[in-house]
């Protein structure tokens, strides 16, 4: 049996984060299903393998989780330098899962329970994470300052060098993360096998 789990994507555990770094804004969280079908674990688990998303070169996984930001931002002159006077973010979370297209037999139903809480949990770590690295962002960007800069052109350059750092360690600690919960006897592997094993 060929297994292909969730790809890459971001995870990461912050400090909290000053009080003055906290705003209004609030992430929108979507779940997108896909069908399958199957009336047994193992036919389950067969369907994820030819309907599941498909991510980066690995082929299909069991889900994954996705994002789209976006950032209000206002750039302004301060003498000769130019400082980010308003970053407000947009940020929208996209859980792809897994969805039986008919009813299960019962015993079926509870393994399969235990099986999508358990992964929609890993997404939700995810999505939890890519919220803090939003929260990250801002916290840096906010008041952010580029001397000798009136017309507000080296700030670009320099907030885009820094969110590419940020963005990296979230790779980072995404595959970190990913590696424990999908290596040998982690959690996706023992969801997976008992899904399969079951009824």
């Amino acid at each position: 049996m060929t297994k292909t789990f969730l790809p890459c994507l971001l995870a990461a555990v912050f400090a909290a984060l000053p009080a003055a770094a906290q705003s209004e804004w609030q992430a929108i969280e979507e779940v997108q299903p896909y069908s399958i079908s199957g009336k047994t674990g193992a036919e389950l688990y067969q369907s994820i393998g030819s309907q599941g998303p498909k991510a980066g070169v690995t082929g299909r996984v069991i889900a994954h989780t996705t994002f789209k930001l976006t950032w209000t931002r206002k750039y302004e002159p301060q003498g000769n330098a130019c400082v980010i006077v308003t970053n407000r973010p947009k940020l929208i979370i996209t859980y792809t899962l897994p969805k039986p297209s008919a009813a299960l037999p019962p015993a079926v139903k509870s393994s399969w329970e235990g099986f999508i809480s358990g992964v929609a949990a890993h997404e939700r770590v995810h999505g939890e994470t890519i919220k803090d690295m939003v929260r990250e962002i801002e916290a840096m960007s906010v008041g952010f300052t580029v001397a000798d800069d009136p017309d507000c052109k080296k700030i670009r350059i320099e907030l885009t060098r820094r969110l590419g750092e940020i963005s990296a360690r979230q790779r980072q600690r995404g595959r970190n993360f990913d590696k424990v919960e999908m290596g040998d006897g982690g959690n996706i592997q023992q969801l997976v096998l008992k899904l399969v094993n079951g009824p």
